[in-house]
């Protein structure tokens, strides 16, 4: 696979048509996840899944992945605490 990715690249048609394709499906799935973020749908999936494909051939696709995988790390994180804490409120107390 590393050896077809290095000929492609240092081919320049296949180069530039390689990253058009990449920002057209990479962008058209961030997009979704954007609009699946004021919709019903899996928003912050579709952002992730879309700031990986841009990242396969971009740095600044690679820096915003890495800032929302923190973002969504935190957000599972909080979640999980949220539900702990309203679970120990409905327990009856012993005593």
């Amino acid at each position: 696979m590393r050896i077809w990715r290095i000929r492609m690249h240092s081919h320049p048609v296949l180069h530039w048509a390689w990253r058009t394709l990449v920002v057209l499906v990479g962008g058209l799935i961030l997009l979704a996840g954007i609009v699946m973020c004021l919709t019903p749908g899996p928003g912050a999936a579709g952002i992730i899944l879309g700031l990986a494909i841009l990242a396969t051939e971009f740095a600044w696709a690679r820096g915003l992945l890495r800032r929302a995988r923190v973002w969504a790390h935190r957000a599972k994180e909080t979640a999980i605490e949220t539900q702990r804490r309203r679970r120990a409120r409905k327990r009856p107390s012993v005593g």
